[in-house]
């Protein structure tokens, strides 16, 4: 990814809510914080105030598509251990998460339950965590089934970030990235939406802001029906795709547009990913396939069909990828509310019981006192 435009001064000056609430934290001096989150501009802050605050911090990418490495030597020179790197392959991406387990953490900061995750996939004893925080869909669905023995507080659904930052932020910022790399609009053009959780519905609003006409895919009865309400074209992604010129996804599931369904979509489809993982699209539908980059960020390629289809961004999260994620004034009431959670893992939150809890209202009210 290009270094990034904006200077950290720059940054800082429109995010006082995160300011306020990190000064508002305890010294955190003994602290051992393993953090796995995006590694762009708008993350540095709250690495240097917790830094500041005398956190031990270690840290790598919960997306490796999404690291900045001017970002990560801001994050070095404020004195966190970071591994992660621009176009770091799976492999290594995974032996830093496992350096994070070995580094003895005292509490975990995740978006997508990478550290949980990879101690439960590999059946590996639990160290000694006091507790931790989950800022995303997929991470708190990776969560289900066994759980490790500490709290852990989830503050993807809080209202304000699921209103704000998954309604609002992501369908915006994801048709900003596309335009901007493309230079094609909407307008004319079919857009097939696929889920309809808060993120789909701020893909489809904004799509037809956009110019476009949306149609909406949607598993779950009671949000398809809410689709249909909101005055949407709805059925399966079998039905739809292939009258589609664009396909965006925003699940956090597995393959939800599968092959059989790629190898019969019409010639010049775009696809893109608004979900916080890679695995949405099934790109194994591509092995084989004849393909050029058009202009960056753009892959082309020829399915057997004959029909040319354009991947955005590789299928990773098209608006972090492509583009500048959130603007700063709206990502720093999610990053303030972050900062909330960090100080209530650092005190009460150790105390709750073992499982996954909403983080309360009490806690994230603070980022945001008139919500």
């Amino acid at each position: 990814m290009p270094k990034s435009r904006f200077p950290i001064e720059w940054v800082e000056q429109h995010m006082p809510r995160t300011r306020r609430s990190l000064e508002a934290l305890p010294d955190l001096a003994g602290v051992r914080l393993a953090m796995s989150m995006h590694l762009d501009i708008k993350t540095l802050p709250l690495v240097k105030g917790l830094a500041r605050k005398g956190a031990e911090l270690y840290i790598t990418t919960c997306n490796p598509t999404t690291v900045r490495d001017d970002v990560v030597d801001g994050m070095r020179k404020a004195g966190a251990q970071v591994e992660a790197g621009e176009g770091m392959s799976d492999a290594d991406w995974q032996s830093a998460i496992a350096g994070g387990l070995e580094w003895g953490p005292t509490h975990f900061s995740e978006m997508g339950s990478d550290y949980t995750h990879y101690l439960i996939a590999n059946g590996l004893a639990f160290p000694e965590i006091k507790a931790g925080l989950e800022a995303t869909g997929s991470g708190i669905n990776r969560l289900q089934g066994k759980l490790p023995p500490w709290p852990i507080f989830n503050w993807d659904d809080v209202p304000v970030k699921e209103g704000l930052h998954n309604r609002h932020m992501v369908g915006l910022t994801t048709w900003h990235a596309f335009y901007n790399a493309t230079l094609v609009s909407l307008h004319e053009k079919r857009v097939l939406v696929v889920g309809y959780g808060t993120v789909g519905q701020g893909l489809a609003a904004s799509a037809r802001a956009y110019g476009g006409t949306v149609m909406v895919a949607e598993v779950d009865p009671a949000r398809l029906l809410q689709a249909r309400y909101d005055g949407w074209q709805t059925g399966t992604v079998e039905e739809l795709a292939p009258h589609a010129d664009v396909i965006v996804t925003g699940t956090g599931a597995h393959h939800v547009l599968p092959g059989d369904v790629i190898a019969k979509l019409k010639d010049g489809c775009f696809i893109l990913n608004s979900g916080h993982k890679i695995d949405e699209i099934d790109l194994s539908a591509f092995g084989g396939c004849p393909s050029e980059e058009p202009v960056p960020f753009v892959t082309r390629y020829r399915l057997a069909s004959g029909a040319h289809v354009h991947l955005f961004a590789g299928g990773a999260m098209a608006n972090l990828t492509a583009g500048e994620g959130d603007s700063l004034n709206a990502f720093d009431l999610t990053l303030a509310i972050l900062a909330e959670g960090i100080g209530h893992i650092l005190g009460e939150g150790e105390r709750a019981e073992n499982g996954v809890h909403l983080l309360p209202r009490s806690v994230w009210s603070r980022a945001c006192p008139d919500a």
